[in-house]
């Protein structure tokens, strides 16, 4: 039977139940993989089971580690709770943490430099993990994989909190030198009669843009559909297909000046990017920092919405 100084090793568990590699875990609490190794033996003996097998060339959770890996994060942030004020602050200059963001790649090329430049200013000892947005899936913030997750507000869940970040719009983007630009304004027919490059992790061509086009009887022809802004815009840059993409992701690359962004001849809705986190992180003081610094990286954009 584990010894009460055995809690210690609840932090190595619920590191290799999130990360699922003794690698990983031993990166997110900057031990050694050696260190981790002896963790998870003990972890082992204390629990009777296996909790990381090989499969194949990897290792995955074992039936047993997949249920305890929820109720784990919620034992941390409950003992972190309980032996804190209330009102507890953090010193960010003390922090030695690692926090996963999940972001879509938009977000991430436009702010996760800011982000990281912030933080090693204002806490040294933190470190971002920018994981990929895939899905909606709000079971990584339940079971503890992510601290947050940015984007536009999906099927996150009854519990989930959200908090508005900065309104965004899409914009038309060509390249320099493109048909579109030669004469001055950019009707709804020209810009349909263009073909197109779309935007899509999903692989679908359509969207508001095309039910608003519809709506005045026109269709766009959509030429190609990638899985990132990045490469929507690099193939904008090379042809004449024109791009769709949000404005703050446009923002950070106007000094390459081969681009021409352009405002939409059609109505659509403004996209609201929004911070979720699951409630347990509520008053872990660490995590409010975490969402200050995010919310104070994107407050220019929150206030230029509001203009």
């Amino acid at each position: 039977m584990p010894t009460e100084a055995d809690l210690n090793l609840l932090f190595a568990l619920n590191a290799l139940l999130a990360e699922g590699s003794v690698a990983k875990a031993a990166e997110r609490l900057g031990l050694s993989e050696s260190a981790m190794s002896r963790a998870l033996a003990r972890l082992r003996d204390a629990t009777g089971d296996e909790l990381l097998v090989r499969a194949g060339r990897a290792m995955v959770l074992t039936p047993h580690a997949l249920a305890l890996r929820e109720r784990v994060g919620d034992l941390l942030q409950a003992s972190r709770a309980v032996l804190q004020p209330g009102d507890a602050r953090v010193d960010p200059r003390a922090l030695q943490q690692l926090f996963t963001v999940r972001a879509n790649d938009g977000f991430i090329e436009a702010f996760a430099h800011r982000l990281v430049a912030r933080a090693a200013s204002d806490a040294p000892g933190v470190r971002l993990r920018f994981a990929p947005k895939p899905d909606k899936d709000v079971r990584p913030l339940r079971e503890g994989l992510l601290d947050l997750d940015i984007g536009v507000l999906g099927e996150s869940g009854p519990e989930v909190r959200v908090q508005m970040l900065f309104r965004d719009r899409f914009v038309g983007v060509v390249r320099q030198g493109h048909p579109l630009l030669d004469e001055p304004g950019i009707s709804a027919e020209r810009y349909a009669a263009c073909d197109h490059v779309v935007t899509s992790r999903s692989g679908r061509n359509g969207g508001p843009v095309d039910d608003a086009l519809a709506a005045m009887g026109l269709v766009r022809n959509t030429a190609a559909v990638v899985p990132s802004f990045g490469t929507a815009l690099s193939i904008a840059a090379a042809t004449d297909l024109v791009a769709l993409i949000p404005s703050s992701y446009f923002e950070h690359l106007r000094s390459q000046g081969t681009l021409r962004a352009f405002a939409l001849p059609v109505a659509t809705q403004q996209i609201t990017v929004s911070q979720m986190w699951h409630p347990r992180l509520d008053r872990d003081p660490a995590h409010r920092w975490l969402r200050g610094l995010v919310l104070e990286v994107c407050r220019p954009l929150n206030e230029q919405a509001r203009a």
